[in-house]
């Protein structure tokens, strides 16, 4: 029964069902250079417990003449119309990274298999982390991260999705790009104005209103997450927040609900491969509707 502090994890994603907190993430050894292996979850040992796990659960292997053996990052469960999928990014052998769709043959804890053909972005786009976001109307749209490592100062981007999933049905929008944020700064040593977007988020808080955590990097080089608000719905416009929300050189959040309510921004931190971990941060939310960290962590 591992601790979160003995689970080897990035870009962390919790589902509360029947009372039990299952983590998902990027569980590769290393999710940098190695072939990619799959993506296993964890459940709480029991209900209402979220610091300590029962598995690992294979949820995800690649079956044979899987279109990509790299960069399985970034797993997100979700579900559409009754059944359980899974939003990730992989790098297909021919291709540009980009996010692609697993719909589960079972319950939450899959087995996945591949749904989208491949990425779902475009094709001649390096993308990244996308997730789900319903708008009022009930339609599906993907928002995700359009890579600085192609256009420098990374973006993030929504289009609508086809109500099966398996494509767009939209052109991308531009949300915001990353250098908009007064706290994030470009990356040292790389060419000059390159700024990072990663691990875009979308909820509403208590008030209706629509708002998205997204991850960068900081003028001393450290890995934070910031939130931007929408005046109106997905496409914006978008205002960023003037401070990040978490800085402890770590990132890639979003925000479940733990015992009694309290809200909860699952993060990892350090970033720093073989060191990441999962850490629950308490969060609440001020009289404006932003978020601000309380100081108690679940690690």
């Amino acid at each position: 029964m591992p601790r979160l502090d003995e689970i080897q994890l990035r870009d962390p994603f919790v589902v509360v069902e029947d009372d039990h907190y299952y983590l998902f993430g990027s569980t590769d050894p290393d999710i940098w250079r190695a072939d990619g292996i799959g993506f296993d979850a964890y459940r709480g040992t029991a209900p209402g417990v979220m610091d300590t796990f029962d598995g690992p659960f294979e949820v995800f292997r690649p079956p044979a003449g899987f279109w990509s053996r790299t960069n399985f990052w970034a797993p997100e469960v979700h579900v559409w119309q009754g059944r359980h999928y899974l939003f990730a990014t992989f790098r297909p052998v021919a291709g540009r990274r980009g996010t692609a769709v697993l719909r589960s043959a079972g319950g939450l804890l899959g087995p996945y298999e591949p749904w989208s053909p491949g990425p779902v972005t475009p094709a001649g786009w390096e993308c990244l982390d996308g997730t789900l976001h319903v708008d009022p109307d009930g339609m599906p749209w993907l928002v995700f991260c359009h890579e600085w490592q192609q256009v420098g100062d990374g973006t993030v981007e929504a289009m609508r999705l086809a109500p099966d999933l398996r494509a767009a049905a939209s052109e991308p929008t531009t949300l915001f790009s990353a250098s908009q944020a007064p706290w994030a700064a470009p990356l040292a040593g790389r060419a000059p104005g390159s700024y990072v977007t990663d691990g875009p988020f979308v909820f509403r808080n208590a008030a209706g209103a629509l708002r998205c955590l997204w991850s960068s990097f900081g003028p001393d080089g450290a890995y934070r997450i910031g939130e931007a608000a929408s005046s109106g719905g997905v496409l914006g416009p978008w205002t960023q927040a003037e401070q990040p929300l978490f800085t402890a050189d770590g990132g890639h959040g979003m925000l479940f609900d733990g015992p009694g309510g309290a809200r909860y921004l699952a993060v990892h931190s350090p970033n720093a491969t073989p060191h990441e971990r999962a850490i629950f941060v308490a969060v609440r939310e001020d009289g404006d509707g932003a978020l601000h960290a309380t100081g108690d962590v679940v690690r």
